[in-house]
């Protein structure tokens, strides 16, 4: 070991730390960039009550960051205790700490941003007949009070952050780096608080400045101007309260989905979080409809007792617990499940809300079938059989589900080209009519608004595979007998969980029974898993329940073997298909829950407008 070491690793006396030192910890975890510092006196004049809040930075808030805001203010007393440490109008007892229902809590944030930067506070309250400032130099000492000239509400300015620490401001990164988190910071502040009007200004310059407002147009405008009119069209706004909580706000529907997570905003009773539970619970309610690792984008507000809820779980009050962690998942899960399971294909994008989804209390949610046959099946005509050919329904001969318009063709065997006649574009169903096949792959129809084009083969899947789904749980899990009961050596812990769990195991179809303290014994599995690995399946489901308190890699993983078998059991390429097989599919389509995407997340088909043709062709010009 080397000298240096060895000094280092040398125990001294033990003494209390100087009053500064301790900030500057302190805010080591509170100010990590300019970013931090906006965050905590945000939630401060929201906290405070604030309608109107300005905020002006220079050189990405390295040099100055001024807050101005409308609120209650802070009275010319309290102001030296103020940027005390752990000073605070909001706790009193360890009750209110229990059910914290503001944004900041702790009292630490005006402490430790003063131990890293020069700070200058003015402020008046309401009955004030002045407004008091007091001032910090950064190294600990604060002046007195003194008169000053303010309106109702509080200024503060941030001047020179980390000048007193240079081993921490070289982490910091350029100008646009800095200010780019900023900006995100302040965007998120404007996405929980749409009742609250907010101005920023970089340098001198405007970025954006948002009018308050409350009501769904102003929620609306204000989602458009800070996560783009891209998302918003391209959205189903989701309203719906069970069992206590509530969640609204805008989920995008599976096409838009992101290459990165940087459009996923959550916020719980107002404060945006990052939580692993919420996370997981979105990520399975998109389940078969996102595309590879595609990330899905939303804008979310759960709202909830706070005393069900511990914000004091992470310095920075990023991250929560929830009391209640499998209420919460299932209300997410299901909520959300049920919203984009009406993302239809034909639909226009955005036009879905939903308001009633499911409550999370496991019942069977399947939304019954909307027709008198099954979804997928073409009804036979006289002197047809349905599913007399192995690929797939709409292989068979014609079909009377749903014929096209007067004089369009008839005859199963026509493979020559279509000519529509002009049909009323008012009753025109979504997905429109069948024109041609091109290729054996593609179907090409002429809807109201222009050409569709349904990649036949993804559309059948699709079908195919929401029949089967409904199918099996109609019907139930059946299970079947392992000829030698598996035993597994696991954890006390993961033997504990598996038999608070034995219930839910059961009604999928899974027979698990504890024969020991760290044993575990499997006698029967699902039908549909008899060739999966039941050891891994076991171990794994164990995991997810360690993990989130509950598990759906059962339900999952019969998913995925009901998913092949509808791949399999679909319409193939290069099959042809009657104009009525054509049509036949168009109209299932439109009335499949999730039919916009195909199992494994890829579209089903695409839409053309005349605009859009138009412009292909420069016409017009």
């Amino acid at each position: 070991m080397n000298s240096v070491s060895s000094q280092a690793a040398a125990p001294g006396r033990i003494r209390s730390l100087p009053p500064q030192l301790v900030n500057q910890i302190a805010a080591g975890e509170v100010v990590e960039r300019p970013a931090s510092v906006v965050k905590e006196l945000l939630e401060n004049s929201l906290d405070a009550g604030a309608r109107r809040i300005s905020i002006e930075v220079e050189q990405g808030g390295v040099r100055l960051i001024r807050i101005t805001d409308d609120g209650a203010g802070i009275a010319a007393d309290d102001l030296p205790l103020a940027v005390h440490s752990h000073a605070t109008s909001k706790l009193s007892e360890m009750a209110d700490l229990e059910r914290v229902a503001t944004l900041g809590f702790r009292g630490e944030a005006l402490a430790s941003i003063g131990s890293v930067a020069r700070v200058r506070i003015r402020s008046r309250t309401r009955d004030a007949g002045h407004a008091c400032e007091i001032s910090g130099d950064g190294g600990g000492a604060w002046s007195d009070p003194q008169p000053a000239a303010h309106p109702e509400g509080t200024t503060v300015e941030v001047r020179d952050l980390f000048f007193n620490t240079p081993g921490r401001r070289k982490f910091l990164r350029t100008e646009r780096t800095e200010f780019g988190h900023l900006e995100t910071v302040v965007r998120r502040i404007g996405l929980s608080r749409s009742d609250v009007s907010l101005k920023l200004l970089h340098n001198g310059k405007p970025v954006f400045a948002l009018p308050a407002g409350r009501d769904r147009e102003a929620l609306d405008r204000r989602v458009a101007e800070l996560c783009g009119g891209d998302f918003l069209e391209n959205s189903l706004f989701v309203e719906h309260e069970s069992a206590g909580l509530s969640l609204w706000g805008w989920v995008a529907e599976p096409h838009f989905s992101r290459s990165q997570a940087d459009l996923q905003h959550f916020f719980v009773n107002g404060r945006m979080v990052r939580d692993r539970l919420v996370a997981h619970a979105v990520r399975q309610a998109y389940g078969d409809v996102l595309y590879g690792q595609r990330h899905p984008a939303y804008v979310l507000h759960l709202e909830m007792d706070p005393a069900l809820v511990d914000v004091n779980a992470h310095p920075q009050k990023h991250e929560v617990r929830f009391r209640e962690q499998r209420l919460v998942h299932d209300f997410l899960f299901r909520t959300l499940h049920e919203a984009l399971a009406h993302t239809r294909a034909g639909e226009t994008p955005g036009a879905s809300t939903a308001t009633s989804p499911p409550p999370p209390d496991g019942t069977n949610t399947t939304a019954p079938v909307q027709s008198g046959m099954p979804l997928g099946v073409a009804e036979p005509g006289p002197s047809s059989s349905a599913g007399s050919s192995p690929a797939g329904p709409y292989a068979t001969g014609p079909s009377a589900m749903s014929p096209g318009p007067a004089g369009w063709p008839s005859r199963a065997g026509d493979r020559g080209p279509v000519v529509a006649e002009e049909t009323d574009t008012e009753t025109m169903p979504p997905l429109g009519y069948a024109l041609a096949q091109l290729h054996g792959v593609y179907i090409l129809a002429q809807n109201a608004e222009g050409l569709v084009l349904v990649d036949m083969h993804a559309a059948h899947e699709r079908i195919v595979y929401e029949r089967m789904k409904r199918e099996f749980d109609s019907e139930g899990v059946m299970s079947q007998p392992l000829l030698v009961p598996l035993e597994l050596a696991v954890s006390t812990r993961e033997a504990d969980l598996a038999e608070e769990a034995h219930e839910e195991f059961a009604r999928l179809g899974l027979e698990l029974d504890r024969a020991g303290p760290e044993q575990l014994r499997l006698r029967q599995v699902p039908v549909q898993l008899r060739n999966a690995d039941p050891e891994t399946l076991v171990r794994d489901l164990l995991s997810d329940l360690a993990v989130h308190g509950r598990t759906r890699r059962l339900a999952d993983s019969v998913d995925e073997v009901l998913s092949t078998m509808a791949c399999h059991g679909s319409v193939r390429a290069n099959r042809r298909l009657s104009v009525e097989e054509m049509n036949a599919l168009l109209r299932d389509m439109e009335r499949t829950d999730r039919s916009g995407q195909c199992n494994h997340g890829r579209p089903t088909w695409v839409r053309l407008s005349m605009e859009e043709l138009d412009r292909m062709f420069l016409r017009g010009r």
